[in-house]
């Protein structure tokens, strides 16, 4: 039982690292001035992108475990590393990018740009033997609370926290990846 606590404790630390650049996307897209029923169906859409994708990294993943066993792990490992400072140094670019439409294509194109990193994260933690159910409720609710806090927490102050919540999830990301792989040494 505590194990699966435990597990669950991991996978809302991982949801929550996730949901960060949705959050802080959110943020910008939120001083837009949407409405309410807008911002509702845009937490939808991140949260069910929040579970397709990491349904499509578990299901890849754990063919890679069951053919290539502790290598994949050590590649899980590696992507988490690398998806957490990639997360890192894009705090760090000062570009602005342009800004998504959150209706219709630019919705789902904002979804994916968001959840993408949850591929990665679905593909290590399904060579790590993660449970899918446990993985997919945890990345889909945490990343849709995390869009709507963003959106609306837009909508009361300029993006000022935006970059630093990204930076975090970067790092908790890459400290999931150096615990996984610190199984090895």
């Amino acid at each position: 039982m505590s194990e699966m606590i435990g597990e669950l404790i991991t996978l809302i630390i991982m949801a929550l690292a996730l949901g960060m650049d949705a959050f802080s996307v959110g943020l910008g897209m939120g001083m837009y001035n949407l409405r309410l029923k807008r911002i509702f169906y845009i937490g939808l859409t991140i949260g069910l992108f929040h579970v397709l994708m990491p349904l499509l990294g578990l299901l890849a993943g754990k063919f890679l475990s069951e053919k290539f066993g502790t290598f994949a792990t050590i590649i899980g490992g590696l992507l988490l590393i690398v998806l957490g400072v990639q997360m890192i140094l894009s705090t760090l670019k000062k570009e602005e990018s342009k800004a998504i439409t959150p209706a219709g294509f630019g919705l789902l194109l904002f979804g994916l740009s968001v959840s993408l990193d949850s591929f990665s994260v679905g593909l290590t933690l399904g060579i790590y033997g993660a449970k899918t159910f446990m993985v997919l409720f945890c990345f889909g609710i945490v990343a849709a609370v995390q869009t709507w806090a963003g959106l609306l927490l837009g909508r009361k102050v300029q993006g000022w926290l935006g970059t630093y919540s990204e930076a975090l999830g970067g790092t908790i990301l890459l400290g999931f990846g150096l615990k996984l792989l610190s199984q090895f040494w």
